[in-house]
């Protein structure tokens, strides 16, 4: 990705952000791939009991009608909005705190008790650390520690 590419990511996560806001969703996030005119701007969205394809299709009928005012995207392109996901990507602290009772699926980068992968639930989340209860056991994971992150998907 060039830097005007990089301007454009920019700009569309601020279009999108407000649209976000006026529709009670979060942005998750924006990725733009492509170049010239095989480009695709692609939003993951989320809400409190998730994201219904209606939503999606609200956000993204304004966002599309938003980007050709600003003139934003440059020749044609694809834009795709989305939800995460039932087995949706933890990123940030914050997502870890809304999804605490949870079964997630975690590797880090440094061995934690001899290992680098684990299956358990969140069971406490804090600034610098995650608390996950695996077999019986409470183990700290360090945020700073995690490769990836992710919901597993419960049956029940």
């Amino acid at each position: 990705m060039n830097v005007k590419d990089s301007e454009v990511e920019q700009k569309a996560v601020k279009l999108a952000r407000q649209i976000a806001g006026e529709q009670a969703v979060e942005v998750i996030g924006v990725n733009l791939f492509g170049r010239g005119n095989r480009m695709l701007l692609r939003v993951t969205l989320d809400k409190e009991g998730g994201v219904t394809l209606e939503d999606c299709e609200r956000f993204s009928r304004s966002l599309g009608l938003l980007l050709e005012t600003e003139d934003l995207m440059p020749g044609s392109y694809n834009l795709e909005v989305s939800s995460p996901g039932l087995d949706r990507p933890l990123t940030a602290p914050v997502d870890f705190e809304r999804n605490t009772g949870k079964l997630v699926r975690v590797t880090t980068r440094d061995k934690i008790d001899n290992q680098n992968f684990f299956i358990g639930r969140i069971s406490a989340v804090s600034a610098s650390f995650l608390r996950l209860s695996v077999d019986k056991k409470e183990l700290e994971i360090p945020f700073e520690s995690i490769l990836k992150a992710r919901l597993e998907i419960e049956i029940k």
